[in-house]
């Protein structure tokens, strides 16, 4: 059987790796890499595709996956947190790049609806590529960062409204009110059966579950709670973008998001490099050189127009003017959103293929130019502040920029914290110690029920599988003070700390383990402590014994840390692992024993100590004497003995043994 995409996957993918892995050695993103092998296998390049239109449905795909995780990542809390930032400076943004853009399309001679549909593509920036950048420079918590994911949230929300009113603009529908209305009314039905889904539904069925912990399950089921609201949507005239990212909101208020992001991620990552791909092969590579000074003057244009808006509108929301500036560089490129937003144009009629051409090659110049731009962006903001300013101008920003700097963070991000993977006895542990000494902690747990019962106990506590990076990321592990691995899978424990190593080479990773031979594992994979419980049970079992052997308890304590900082080396070896002048006994042959008068008629019940003559026959002295809940231990010779107090004595074995007898004869 002849299966053509198969042939394409393979070419694809494996063209894209080469690429990837040039592009890696530059620090270029890997979706430019996509977007040039698109170019290069495209039919305006080496004609390398035989099912364009099996490729085209896997990028549809991946743009399904995309909105499903740009949904469940906008958390309704979060947008709160920020609210300022996302509904005034994300609509300023989007609102005068509209305007702007479409008044410099009409001055290029562009009819008016295809210059506000223009509006619509230039006024997205790119979601990926800045979030990427961002977070690898570690710039996410900054302000300049702060700005960018508000602003691009609210880009991200209104790609589904521009792709709704993209028919009206068209002029296709003949009765526009009346068309606008079914269109909201179609949304608002959308809106209250998700809203019953999400309410009543699928928590419900999300809990049933994870609680069989069963991994494929859960993926399934999340799956089909993305394509099946996509469909749905779809059924009803609505885009499967919509549907997708309704899905995404839907468990974004789950206590599983986390774990379903991470589970999705692979599939998005897979499908939408296919995105990039078909988009990378839409452009004419003749066109391109044949226009090539035209299209870098409409970059030039575009991108400056888009530039001095960002900055309108950081200026407006009163951050400094550095904070402006970075702002600006950050987010001036195209977006990812506006190449499906220009499908859907391209099939309305509101661009034609000569300016589709022009908006691809000067969208993927803006996509490339975005690492390299936001990399020099602090050499070029100092440069353009050193510049020289009118005391006056200076006075005027000063005055107007209020804000300082941004430092509302959101609940889930956190600094210097500690991170306790795995809520069983050890993590309850060393939660309770945590939450004693005022350190700031977040708890991952995988199991339902355990996740559950953190929660009642009010723990901040994460559903997630450690061992995938988008839940270490979330609890922020890279910028933990120190992270604690305290689960009972040796192979999990063993990514979860090479992953975490990955992400810094400065938290501190406590490992606990069961058993000896994890160790040197653990160790090589860059854990800082590994705490094995059979040797700690050993531990403890050994300092009991020398507390009976009566040797001092700095002595033991001093003995138990060289055991530790040795990696238990001393207990690992085979001979020669004792230090045998590390530890003496003060008193050899000496005991303490516990005894309790159990005999009414014995010879000691109601005599003094002096009259008993425990010391006077058996050598024993008596140290204390427990009475019910009180202890004597100022012992006279006139105390007396009564029934059922315990006696603590003092003696040698022999002695003892011969006492123990002796107070419990009739």
């Amino acid at each position: 059987m002849d299966l053509p995409i198969l042939k394409d996957v393979v070419i694809i993918l494996g063209l894209s790796v080469l690429i990837i892995l040039l592009f890696h050695r530059f620090r270029i993103p890997s979706i430019l890499g996509f977007l040039l092998t698109g170019i290069i296998i495209g039919p305006h390049g080496l004609s390398l595709i035989n099912a364009p239109q099996e490729v085209e449905l896997m990028a549809e795909i991946g743009v399904i996956f995309l909105l499903f995780v740009i949904g469940i990542e906008i958390s309704i809390k979060g947008m709160v947190s920020i609210k300022r930032i996302v509904f005034l400076g994300g609509f300023l943004q989007v609102a005068l790049t509209i305007g702007a853009i479409a008044l410099i399309s009409l001055g290029f001679g562009l009819p008016i609806r295809q210059a506000v549909f223009m509006g619509f593509l230039f006024a997205l920036s790119s979601t990926a590529i800045v979030l990427k950048v961002l977070q690898e420079r570690g710039d996410i918590t900054s302000p300049q960062g702060r700005v960018a994911i508000g602003i691009l949230i609210f880009q991200d929300i209104m790609v589904v409204p521009l792709i709704l009113f993209t028919p009206l603009l068209a002029g296709h529908a003949t009765d526009i009110p009346m068309t606008l209305l079914m269109m909201l009314g179609k949304f608002a039905g959308i809106v209250v059966i998700l809203f019953l889904l999400a309410r009543y539904l699928v928590p419900r069925l999300l809990d049933l579950v994870v609680r069989t912990r069963n991994n494929e399950l859960f993926l399934v089921t999340i799956i089909v709670i993305c394509f099946a609201t996509a469909w749905l949507t779809n059924s009803l005239g609505l885009s499967l973008a919509l549907g997708a990212f309704f899905a995404g909101l839907i468990i974004s208020e789950s206590p599983y998001s986390h774990q379903a992001t991470a589970n999705i991620l692979p599939f998005r990552e897979i499908f939408i490099s296919f995105f990039f791909v078909s988009i990378g092969m839409l452009l004419d590579l003749r066109f391109f050189f044949q226009e090539i000074l035209y299209i870098h003057f409409l970059a030039i244009v575009t991108l400056t127009a888009k530039i001095l808006i960002i900055l309108v509108v950081v200026i407006i929301l009163r951050y400094p003017l550095k904070v402006v500036l970075l702002s600006g560089l950050t987010l001036f490129q195209v977006g990812e959103f506006a190449f499906i937003l220009s499908a859907t144009g391209v099939a309305e009629g509101l661009l034609s293929p000569e300016h589709y051409q022009y908006f691809l090659a000067v969208s993927i110049m803006s996509m490339g130019a975005t690492p390299f731009v936001i990399a020099l962006s602090p050499q070029i903001t100092d440069s353009l502040l050193r510049l020289p300013l009118s005391q006056q101008v200076k006075r005027r920003l000063d005055a107007f920029q209020k804000v300082k700097a941004y430092t509302h963070r959101l609940p889930e991000e956190m600094e210097d914290h500690l991170v306790i993977i795995g809520y069983g006895i050890n993590g309850k542990n060393v939660a309770k110690a945590a939450r004693g000494a005022e350190i700031p902690y977040v708890i991952v747990e995988q199991d339902a029920p355990v996740m559950e019962e953190a929660k009642l106990n009010r723990e901040p506590v994460v559903f997630g599988d450690a061992t995938q990076e988008v839940i270490l990321k979330h609890v922020n592990a890279w910028s933990a003070r120190v992270v604690v691995v305290a689960i009972s899978d040796p192979d999990a424990t063993r990514i979860i700390v090479s992953k975490i190593r990955e992400l810094s080479d400065t938290v501190y990773i406590i490992v606990r383990t069961r058993h000896m031979k994890e160790i040197d594992g653990n160790l090589r994979l860059g854990a800082d402590e590994v705490i094995p419980e059979e040797f700690e049970t050993s531990i403890e079992i050994f300092a009991r014994v020398l507390h009976k052997y009566l040797v001092p308890e700095n002595e033991i304590e001093t003995y138990i840390e060289s055991i530790r900082a040795d990696n238990y080396e001393m207990l690992r070896g085979v001979s020669g692992m004792f230090n045998k002048g590390s530890l003496h006994l003060d008193i050899p042959h000496i005991r303490i024993y516990s005894v309790q008068v159990q005999c009414e008629d014995n010879r000691v019940v109601g005599k003094s100590v002096k009259d008993s003559k425990l010391r006077a026959e058996f050598c024993i002295t008596l140290l204390a004497i427990q009475r019910g809940t009180k202890y004597i231990t100022h012992i006279e010779a006139a105390t007396k003995i009564l029934q059922d107090d315990v006696l603590y004595l003092l003696g040698t074995p022999e002695n003892i043994s011969r006492v123990s007898k002796y107070l419990r004869l009739s």
